[in-house]
């Protein structure tokens, strides 16, 4: 049986290529995004592949889609949950600058949400074989890493991320759910920008590759791109 794997915020960038990649290695892709009818991209990836990936509309913003998602796919099983969907959040993020509605709006997306999608799923992952939660942090979420400041919404919405990460890896580990937290790298995205270090396609194969190698043994651990721990 081929392994089955949910994705938010699939219709581009780093999501997009996890769906492209999941294909490649024959699984069952459910992609998640918030305006499906315009996904093109995504949508020429499924016409090619007719009943491996299914496109399902989701706002993690919004709980009452997350729940109506786990509705309809109440009896899948799902080995990998990957929280992907997020926002940098919106330029007025500086010391004196800061937009109070955007940092909540981004705790909303960055934070909660991967939350709901854990707490919605969990009976799906239970009943998969690799049980696995994946969710994209960043390593300007870490205390220890931060020297230069700023960024205050996206750091805090994303340390927030982690503090859940850590929990669940604690509450999950019982029922044999691995959580991790992964840093993408610095990756040429509408996010990233285009002077970033490394493709969608490079950032993705070093995720899968961490998911891949990783066991419950590694549960609630906080992954830099090359594999190596990032200090909270």
């Amino acid at each position: 049986m081929s392994r089955s794997v949910l994705i938010t915020g699939a219709n581009r960038g780093i999501g997009l290529q996890m769906v492209k990649q999941a294909v490649k290695n024959g699984w069952r892709v459910y992609a998640c995004c918030r305006h499906p009818g315009g996904a093109d991209a995504l949508i020429n990836v499924a016409s090619l592949t007719p009943g491996q990936v299914s496109i399902h509309v989701l706002d993690i913003a919004e709980t009452a889609q997350i729940q109506a998602l786990a509705y309809e796919l109440r009896n899948t099983p799902l080995d990998w949950l990957i929280n992907n969907a997020g926002v940098y959040g919106s330029m007025h993020h500086q010391f004196g600058k800061t937009d109070d509605h955007d940092w909540l709006k981004s705790f909303q997306i960055n934070t909660i949400g991967p939350m709901k999608m854990a707490e919605a799923f969990v009976n799906n992952l239970e009943a998969a074989t690799e049980k696995k939660i994946v969710t994209l942090s960043s390593k300007m979420a870490s205390m220890a890493d931060n020297r230069s400041g700023g960024s205050y919404i996206y750091r805090s919405t994303k340390a927030a991320l982690n503090a859940v990460i850590k929990s669940l890896s604690v509450d999950l580990k019982a029922r044999n759910i691995t959580v991790l937290a992964v840093h993408p790298g610095w990756v040429k995205t509408d996010m990233g920008g285009p002077n970033a270090e490394i493709d969608a396609q490079q950032s993705v194969s070093a995720i899968f590759n961490i998911v891949e190698t990783s066991t419950l043994q590694d549960t609630g651990a906080f992954y830099d791109i090359d594999a190596t721990i990032i200090p909270w």
